[in-house]
C-alpha cells in the first residue's frame, strides 16, 4: 500500500509526459501538411508546362481566374500564332524582348546588369524576356517581389526547353492583359480597334505593344503624345527586325 501514491504519481507524470508530447506532435504534422501544399505548388507548374506544350491546349492565367472571381468573367478569345498579324507579333518582340529569339528563356546580360545595379543601390531596370512574362503570368502574380523573380527563372527556362518559340509567343499573346479584363490579342485588337488580330495595321500593333508594360494607363486607343512617339519608334524597329526574329518567321 505505501507504493500506490508513488505508483499514482509515476502514472501523472506519464499522463503529462504523453500530454506535453501530443500538441508537438500535432504541430508537426500541421507543418507537414503545409510543407507537402507548398511542394505541390512549386511542382505544380511543371507539370502545367508539359500540359500546355500541345497546339490545342489552351491555357488560363492567374489573373484571369481572378477576374472570374472579382469580375464574373472576362474576354479572351484564343487565336492560333499563324491568325495573329505579324506586325503585332514583331512590335511586342522587340518592345518587350529584343533578344527573344538568341536567349534560353533568361536574358542573362540584362539580368546580370539588374544584379549590379542592386548591389550598388541604384534603381533596377526591368529585365523580364517574354518567356519570364508568360510563366508569371500563367502560374505567379504581379508585382515585384524577389521570391517570385526566384520562382519565375527556372519556370522560364523550362519553359523554353519544352515549349518551341513560337509556342511561348503564341501563349503570351494569348493571355496577355490589354485592359480591364481584356486578355490576348484578338480581344485586345476589337476592343480598342475593331478588327481582328490578323488585321492589325502596323501603327495598331505598335501601339498596343507599347500599352503592354501598363495596360490600364495606357490606351493603344487613345494615345498620348508620349505613347505616340514611343509607338513611332516601336514601329521602326519592328520594320527592321527580320534579322532578330528568324526563330518565329524563318
Amino acid at each position: 500500500m505505501e507504493n500506490a501514491p508513488e505508483r499514482q504519481g509515476e502514472r501523472e507524470e506519464s499522463g503529462m509526459a504523453q500530454g506535453g508530447t501530443r500538441a508537438p506532435s500535432g504541430l508537426r504534422r500541421a507543418l507537414r501538411r503545409i510543407a507537402l501544399v507548398l511542394l505541390v505548388l512549386l511542382v505544380a507548374p511543371y507539370g502545367l508546362i508539359l500540359l500546355y506544350a500541345p497546339g490545342f491546349v489552351h491555357p488560363v492565367s492567374t489573373l484571369m481566374l481572378r477576374d472570374v472571381v472579382l469580375r464574373g468573367g472576362y474576354d479572351r478569345q484564343w487565336t492560333p500564332f499563324e491568325k495573329i498579324s505579324p506586325h503585332l507579333v514583331r512590335s511586342v518582340m522587340v518592345s518587350e524582348d529584343g533578344q527573344f529569339c538568341a536567349h534560353d528563356g533568361v536574358d542573362w546580360v540584362q539580368m546580370r546588369g539588374v544584379v549590379q545595379d542592386a548591389l550598388e543601390g541604384e534603381t533596377t531596370r526591368g529585365a523580364s524576356t517574354i518567356p519570364m512574362q508568360t510563366v508569371k503570368n500563367l502560374f505567379l502574380w504581379n508585382g515585384r517581389f524577389f521570391l517570385r523573380k526566384l520562382l519565375e527563372l527556372p519556370l522560364a527556362l523550362t519553359a523554353d526547353v519544352v515549349w518551341s518559340k513560337r509556342r511561348i509567343m503564341e501563349i503570351y499573346l494569348n493571355i496577355a492583359e490589354w485592359g480591364p479584363g481584356i486578355y490576348g490579342a484578338e480581344a485586345a485588337a476589337r476592343h480598342h480597334f475593331g478588327v481582328s488580330a490578323a488585321n492589325l495595321s502596323r501603327r495598331q500593333a505598335a501601339l498596343l505593344a507599347v500599352s503592354l508594360p501598363n495596360p490600364f494607363d495606357r490606351n493603344p486607343a487613345k494615345p498620348g503624345r508620349g505613347l505616340k512617339r514611343l509607338a513611332t519608334l516601336i514601329e521602326r524597329r519592328a520594320g527592321a527586325s527580320a534579322d532578330y526574329i528568324t526563330c518565329l518567321y524563318p
